[in-house]
């Protein structure tokens, strides 16, 4: 497939926890949805939204494509089969606003190896921080994983999908930023204070 994959930002949650949407969230001078439209180095990014649609388009502007999940309560799953829903039979990397200060080199690193791997149909590949030996975010699944997304319950982890993954592709990186998981005022104090 000739193609790199298409970045996809989930950021249709409530941010109930956190008290205020993560994807507007100051972190270091720049908002989380900033941060990831940057990093991301695509020039018009889908971004997946719902509680705080509006507010997202916004901040937006025009470097990305903002659409609606209406269904954003029933889980991040459904996030994802409103992706396939709009873009069609395409590789995706998939980037939650939960991991706002994933670097560009990052997602550099996936698109690079998901080219070395032949862009496999279905395929999952994921970044595996060196130092702790745990995968995170984002994730690139192939074209062909992505479709069965829209039969998957909207609750239903993403994460299962992997399990009808072949291959099972990683990227080992130094790289804590994958590791991150935005959801509460003191994880917020957490990131800003690494910055």
């Amino acid at each position: 497939m000739g193609t790199a994959p298409r970045v996809v930002l989930l950021a249709a949650g409530a941010s109930e926890r956190l008290g205020e949407p993560k994807a507007l969230v100051e972190l270091g001078g720049a908002s989380a949805l900033d941060r990831l439209l940057n990093a991301c180095g695509e020039d018009s990014p889908l971004v997946i939204a719902g509680a705080h649609y509006e507010e997202l388009v916004s901040a937006a502007g025009a470097r990305a494509q903002v659409i609606r999940n209406n269904a954003w309560a029933a889980g991040r799953t459904g996030s994802v089969a409103r992706a396939v829903e709009h873009l069609g039979i395409q590789d995706l990397i998939i980037a939650p606003a939960d991991c706002p200060l994933v670097p560009a080199r990052v997602f550099d690193s996936l698109r690079e190896a998901w080219r070395m791997a032949g862009a496999p149909a279905r395929g999952w590949l994921a970044p595996l921080e060196r130092e702790s030996g745990k995968h995170g975010h984002p994730i690139c699944i192939g074209r062909g994983l992505a479709q069965e997304v829209a039969e998957m319950d909207p609750a239903e982890p993403l994460r299962h999908l992997r399990a009808h993954a072949d291959p099972l592709l990683e990227v080992v990186l130094d790289a804590p930023e994958v590791l991150d998981d935005l959801d509460t005022p003191e994880d917020l104090a957490r990131l800003r204070a690494r910055l």
